[in-house]
């Protein structure tokens, strides 16, 4: 089986670094597959670290003539049995197979979009339940929808220093990650912080909110408690180094992070978005608050502070949850599954 992958997003993100997890996954096991990235230096330098040599495309906006055509020649060279497109432009820009015996269109939606730039796909793939439902009700023929969830890796890395971010040795230690955009609602998590008097926080993280963010938490009097770290590159080296992982957005679709904070075997408190209130739903693997609700995200972080034993007893469940169903073997088995089901 031949395999084209074509990706097209944005510089960072949750969807762009499962895409290099999964192309790596996929060279690891000897698939005979060919990637095509929108340029990114960064993107492209990972994968060929991974053992991916990737082709690089323009991918632009309306005035580039370049892509499809290039695109189109390289299907056409490589003679693949499926093309698996993701984010919207590279759905836009991937043509559907002209003939009958030809390959198989299939793109993976990890978010609740519309389908204009999806509806020539012979197969789409939601990477939660959810986002299946939604594109189903969207008029997407249900047969040719298929749930195939993320995966993440356990920590290999040492845990990050505390001391290399000038954070005390002896205070309970909150790590939030992600984009600083005001999806992922780090405004109410620095808020949360004033009435936690004792706790730090780490953010992880760029985006067109850091100042904003920098300005309230000195506004709030926390800053003195709080760390931008900026984009890192080695969230399981900060992920091991913290107490309780917090994700307070208000759109989430998966919650790779959620995923990231099991795998370390670390206490989850999250806002109710789409992904993580479907991961955690139950409470049984962390806990989850209400969106934009200070006082409750506030509340759950401190039960787990007061109560370490409870807090290890889900972080636990949560470990067991990634190895039961979000590990690399888990996940790269059922790709392989649904293409041969489909090729």
């Amino acid at each position: 089986m031949r395999l084209l992958q074509a990706m097209a997003g944005a510089e960072v993100g949750g969807a762009e670094a499962f895409f290099v997890r999964l192309a790596v996954a996929f060279a690891n096991i000897d698939m005979d597959q060919r990637v095509v990235i929108r340029r990114d230096p960064v993107r492209a330098r990972a994968l060929r670290s991974g053992g991916v040599d990737p082709l690089e495309l323009p991918f632009g906006g309306r005035m580039d003539f370049r892509t499809r055509p290039a695109l189109q020649r390289e299907i056409d060279r490589y003679k693949p049995d499926i093309v698996l497109s993701w984010m919207s432009r590279a759905s836009w820009a991937t043509p559907k197979s002209e003939r009958p015996d030809g390959y198989k269109l299939v793109a993976r939606l990890g978010g609740y979009y519309d389908l204009k730039f999806y509806r020539h796909c012979d197969y789409l793939i939601g990477n939660t339940e959810d986002i299946v439902a939604h594109i189903a009700k969207q008029g997407f023929d249900r047969d040719r929808v298929v749930y195939l969830p993320n995966f993440v890796h356990p920590p290999t890395r040492p845990k990050a220093s505390r001391i290399g971010f000038d954070t005390p040795l002896d205070v309970p230690l909150l790590l939030g990650m992600g984009r600083l955009h005001e999806n992922k609602a780090f405004d109410i998590l620095l808020r949360a912080l004033v009435d936690l008097s004792d706790v730090w926080l780490w953010i992880a993280g760029e985006g067109p909110e850091a100042a904003n963010l920098s300005k309230l938490a000195a506004e709030l009097g926390v800053a003195d408690r709080v760390r931008f770290l900026g984009w890192r590159d080695d969230p399981d080296a900060l992920m091991q180094a913290c107490d309780i992982f917090v994700c307070s957005s208000r759109h989430e679709p998966l919650g790779n992070i959620v995923l990231e904070a099991w795998a370390a075997e670390k206490p989850v408190v999250a806002a109710a978005a789409a992904g993580p209130a479907s991961l955690i739903g139950d409470n049984a693997a962390g806990v989850i608050v209400p969106v934009d609700d200070v006082n409750s995200l506030t509340e759950g972080i401190r039960d787990f502070i007061a109560d370490p034993a409870s807090a290890a007893r889900l972080a636990g469940e949560g470990r067991r949850r990634f190895e039961d169903g979000y590990t690399q073997a888990s996940v790269v088995t059922q790709y392989q599954k649904f293409f041969e089901r489909i090729s």
